[in-house]
């Protein structure tokens, strides 16, 4: 029994020292190898996540009580109620994980841009996908869908590119920003339903 425990420790322990080295070595990859002449286009995609993040909704908001359009102004709520709860989820995991910057583990990683708290997930990643995902299924137009993911994943990217992030941390981002928008599409779902049939 104690042999099977052993091996099983085994078996996690490389896998977590590969996955790391993998990690680290992808972003190694792309943070010391990287154009140095689009440092300053990556800071300016990483700081847009708030901009686009919080004017979205409100942009659909405000056209929605313009035109007093109640599917609209619900449009807009959805989007903002899903980077709300991707907001949630990231900082609840980030606490709970508590994974160093990889700038701090890796004195070789070079850091371009601000970065406080723990590292995983990418809190810009997350709100990014959450963003685009809701945005998406609000409009499921092509013309919506690709600059919507373009832009997220750029950020995603960014946030590597200025050494702040793991390429885990962002793909985990990435996947609680998606996850936050559908599970956000859910509930507003069930509770529409209740109220019908009250």
């Amino acid at each position: 029994m104690t042999k099977k425990y052993f091996i099983l420790f085994l078996v996690l322990f490389v896998s977590r020292l590969f996955s790391q080295n993998i990690d680290i070595n992808t972003l190694r990859s792309i943070n010391l190898h990287r154009n140095t002449n689009l440092d300053g286009t990556f800071k300016h995609v990483t700081n847009s996540y708030s901009v686009v993040s919080v004017g979205v909704p409100l942009v659909l908001y405000t056209v929605g009580f313009v035109n007093n359009d109640t599917e609209i102004k619900q449009k807009a709520l959805f989007v903002g109620e899903s980077v709300a709860v991707s907001l949630f989820i990231t900082i609840a995991l980030k606490e709970s994980i508590k994974r160093d910057r990889p700038f701090t583990s890796y004195p070789e990683i070079e850091k371009l841009t601000s970065a406080g708290g723990y590292s995983m997930p990418s809190g810009h990643t997350s709100i990014a996908f959450a963003t685009a995902t809701s945005l998406s299924m609000t409009y499921p137009k092509w013309y919506i869908i690709a600059p919507s993911f373009t832009w997220a994943i750029a950020v995603g990217y960014s946030r590597m590119h200025l050494g702040v992030h793991y390429p885990s941390d962002v793909i985990a981002g990435a996947l609680i920003g998606s996850g936050s928008a559908y599970l956000t599409y859910k509930i507003n779902k069930w509770i529409n339903k209740k109220k019908k049939l009250e």
